[in-house]
This record gives C-alpha cells, structure tokens and sequence, in this order.
C-alpha cells in the first residue's frame, strides 16, 4: 500500500471490541421482547450496522410502532452504556497506544470514523482521546455505513483528501464505504468476511505501522 497521510479507524472490533457489550445489551432486549436472537447472527447481520437497521433485523416483520421502536432502541442503548461505564485503557487493543503513537510520530494524522452515537464515551474510556485529530461519530453525518459519508466527513476533519487517506475496518459495510470513498481499504478480521479490502490483517493487537501498509 501507498502511504497514507491519514489513517482513519472505525472504533469497534478494530481498537477495542465492544461488539460483545452490544451482543449482550441486544440479547437483553430480544429476550424481554420473547424474540430469539443468537451471537451468530449477531457477528453475521449485525456488525458495522446502525442501531435502528440492527433492530429492524432483530424484530424482522413483527408488529411494532415507531413509538415502540424508539423505545427499543432507547432502552438497548441504556443496557449498552450501563455495561461499558466498566471499560478501562485495558480495552484498547494489544500494543493500540504504541501504535497510534507511531503512526503520529511518523507524521500520519489519526481520526475516527464510528457510527456508534457512544464513540466519544468509549474513547474517553479508552483514554486515547489525546492521539486523536478527528472523530466522526453516529451524530457527524446522516448516511451511516455503506455509504461513504463518515469516512468523507473524518478526512475532511483532518484535511486530507480522501485518496491519500487509508481506512482500517472490521465489517464488509465499512469496508464497502471506505473504497466508495476513494480511500484505501486495510480489513481487520478474518478474509472470507470481505469482498473489497486492498489488505486484510487479521488482528491489530501488537501491530506495527510497517504491518498495516506493507
């Protein structure tokens, strides 16, 4: 891969994996609605997917109100809060500040781009806030993944046009954004998950700024 002005990550499954914490709060809510939800379907359907989309596959054809809805959501988000209050630095991935450090020091500005509306609360937790140039997060754009929005919108942040920007993503929709975003597309996790990714690692845990471009 070419080298990057600008790496943009999504956050979850790629620097911490907070998709269990988000198994749970909906395992939680489909159970108190009596609708059967498995972890498959949950790393199959579910990953890299707005909150709204993500109950629409969970209630698939069953009767509720935009009312209902809104509260559903309300209320997994509540579950999902309550659990990740108890994340810690220790959640970032293996060697995640080394890394982050490096790619700063080797003049690579480092943005967000998540489509979790909780971004901000998790990097807090994280403590990485400090490394970061740009956050995109579930509030930044209207069009979540994949559509390009996010990405455009986090490389705009840090000022570098989107073909000199590298995105670093753990689901095929995000990884289907970034390359519609004209960016180079580093996946995270393993291959058969993705169709278009220019390189795919299956971990970032002890990774080095040489691993993800060459």
């Amino acid at each position: 891969m070419q080298r990057p002005k600008a790496i943009i990550f999504d956050l979850d499954g790629v620097l911490t994996d907070t998709s269990e914490y988000h198994y749970r709060a909906w395992k939680r809510l489909a159970d108190e609605e009596g609708i059967p939800f498995t972890h498959q379907e949950n790393d199959e359907y579910l990953r890299g997917v707005s909150r709204r989309e993500s109950l629409m596959y969970i209630i698939r054809g069953r009767n509720y109100s935009e009312v209902q809805i809104q509260e559903m959501m309300d209320r997994k988000n509540r579950y999902y809060n309550e659990m990740i209050t108890s994340m810690s630095p220790q959640d970032l991935v293996t060697g995640g500040r080394d890394l982050l450090s490096e790619i700063r020091n080797a003049g690579i500005k480092v943005a967000i781009a998540s489509g979790s509306k909780n971004c901000r609360l998790v990097l807090e937790h994280l403590d990485i806030m400090s490394y970061l140039d740009g956050i995109a997060d579930g509030y930044s754009v209207v069009n979540s993944k994949p559509a390009p929005d996010l990405f455009v919108y986090a490389a705009g942040l840090v000022q570098v046009p989107t073909p000199a920007c590298l995105g670093v993503e753990d689901a095929d929709a995000g990884i289907e954004a970034i390359k519609t975003a004209g960016m180079q597309a580093l996946a995270i996790g393993p291959k058969e998950r993705f169709h278009k990714a220019d390189k795919v690692l299956p971990t970032l845990a002890s990774m080095h700024l040489t691993d993800m471009l060459n």
